[in-house]
Parts: structure tokens; C-alpha cells; sequence
């Protein structure tokens, strides 16, 4: 009897102290204004689309995807992108760390006008899980990816954590 009560308690805390998983994390601080690409799509499409990394210059030093632009997030200027990018039909993907900072860099994109902008469902962090490639500043592949803070680690989990 007391071994139940001893499952019974390690399975009550094991579901309320769960991880949520990525997908729960967009649901609950997206609002789906912008729609989200996958990894497996991204790959896909036809043509290159440009990259915009939305997370912070100290993340984006640690590793980033490859040809990314850095356009940050605290200190993103519409003015840098639009004067970069002046066709407003090319396919654009932003990405942050799993989606939540992009996808706010990606509705300012599509308030200035850019039709086709996409967020990277789960970030680099989910591009990374899927065995992707990653790049440092000296162009150079690295298994390293900046994880934010604590809180957001476990949803990194094929990678060198970076803090």
C-alpha cells in the first residue's frame, strides 16, 4: 500500500512540474498573427528565403542559421530591414530561440507591408534538434546555441548550451 501511495505521489509531481513542450509555449504567448514554417518546410521551398534573427546580438554571436541577418529584438529598426530588403513579395522567415520574440519582429514586418513573412516554428532551438547546422560568427559550424536563460534550456536538446 505504501509503495502506490509513493508512485502515486512521484506521478502527481512528475505531471504538474513537466516541462511544457515547445508547442504548448507558442499557444500560450502567440497569437498566431503570423503563420509559422517548419523546419522540414523551410528546407523545402523552391527558393532561399531571407532570414531575420530576432534574438538578441550576444545569442546571435554564440551561433546563428546560416546567411541569417541579425536584426535583434530590444533594439530592431524596421528602417534596417526595409532598407535592406526592398521587395516586398520575397519570402521572409524570422526566428528567434522557439518562436515567441519572432514572431513579434515578423507582424512589424507585415504591418510595414512584407507579404511573405513566416515564423520559425520553434526557433533555432527546434532547428537545431533536427540536426541541423548551425554557424558562429567566423562562419564556422558549431553545435553551440545560446539558450536565453534556464528557463528556456530543455527545450534545446540537441546542442552545446550557451548562456
Amino acid at each position: 500500500m505504501r509503495i502506490i501511495f509513493y508512485i502515486s505521489v512521484f506521478c502527481l509531481f512528475s505531471v504538474s512540474f513537466a516541462q511544457e513542450s515547445i508547442e504548448a509555449v507558442l499557444q500560450k504567448f502567440n497569437t498566431d498573427s503570423i503563420p509559422y514554417i517548419k523546419v522540414d518546410e523551410l528546407k523545402a521551398l523552391p527558393e532561399k528565403p531571407i532570414l531575420l534573427d530576432a534574438r538578441e546580438a550576444d545569442e546571435y554571436e554564440v551561433s546563428h542559421l546560416k546567411d541569417a541577418l541579425y536584426v535583434g529584438y530590444q533594439n530592431f529598426q524596421l528602417e534596417n530591414v526595409s532598407c535592406c530588403i526592398k521587395d516586398k513579395e520575397r519570402t521572409i522567415v524570422v526566428y528567434c530561440s522557439v518562436g515567441v520574440r519572432s514572431e513579434d519582429i515578423a507582424f512589424k514586418l507585415k504591418k510595414a507591408g512584407y507579404k511573405n513573412v513566416f515564423n520559425l516554428w520553434g526557433g533555432i532551438f527546434e532547428w537545431k534538434n533536427h540536426g541541423q547546422d548551425v554557424f558562429n560568427l567566423n562562419l564556422q559550424k558549431t553545435d553551440s546555441v545560446h539558450v536565453f536563460s534556464k528557463a528556456w534550456e530543455p527545450y534545446l536538446k540537441n546542442g552545446i548550451k550557451v548562456y
